[in-house]
């Protein structure tokens, strides 16, 4: 503040009408200098990975090149990263919060695919992760990487329309929720139920054929 106001004192001096000498500083709003300082909270990437039969192995591993390099960009930023995996019945956390690179790309490697898509599941879980997450004070955001064909209810129920309807109700639920993510359509070709999935999450659509790493890393950090 006093090296911003110190070259107008003499100007300042001139143009005082109040006819009594100012022995004072002749400071004006715009000398005020403030500094803030930023407190950083902490960031979550949570990863849901579709390895369900419907993820052609194909997609996955390029659903998988396109993780890794999310991950390393992810460990520059210090944001720590979790993985849920969904297929079959249910959806598992097969790797907690962590901002070990190399535990994530190992657990990564491993996850097999195959069996059915218990999409609700998947979406709860991720819910349930980003809440728990919330409660620490860091800041969740999640990247869900689906072809959005839900054919498994929550109970475990093999039905597309069930499994649908739990998928959207999962999806509003995360919608009205404090944070936000992106959809990447693992489909060969753009997924009309993958879009419309994102768009009842409140998520960012990006078709995985159009999206390369650099433009979800993009987006990624548009979330912070």
């Amino acid at each position: 503040t006093l090296r911003t106001a110190a070259p107008f004192q003499r100007a300042r001096a001139r143009w005082d009408d109040a006819g009594q000498t100012k022995r004072g500083l002749y400071i004006e709003a715009s000398d005020i200098r403030v500094k803030r300082f930023e407190q950083r909270k902490s960031s979550v990437m949570i990863f849901v990975v579709d390895a369900s039969g419907s993820s052609a192995y194909q997609r996955m591993a390029e659903a998988k090149g396109a993780i890794e390099l999310i991950l390393a960009d992810c460990y520059s930023h210090r944001t720590e990263v979790a993985l849920i995996a969904f297929k079959g019945e249910s959806a598992e956390l097969l790797l907690p919060p962590t901002r070990s690179l190399v535990r994530a790309k190992r657990t990564l490697a491993q996850l097999p695919g195959g069996g059915g898509t218990p999409m609700g599941a998947a979406l709860q879980a991720m819910h349930d992760l980003a809440v728990a997450t919330a409660t620490t004070g860091a800041t969740p955001s999640f990247i869900l990487l689906t072809d959005g064909a839900a054919n498994v209810a929550r109970d475990g129920t093999k039905s597309r329309s069930a499994g649908t309807e739990d998928a959207m109700k999962a999806a509003k639920v995360i919608a009205c929720a404090d944070y936000r993510g992106i959809l990447v359509d693992t489909a060969a070709r753009p997924s009309p139920r993958a879009r419309e999935l994102a768009n009842a999450m409140d998520a960012t659509y990006l078709p995985l054929p159009n999206a390369s790493a650099e433009s979800i890393n993009d987006s990624v950090r548009a979330l912070s």
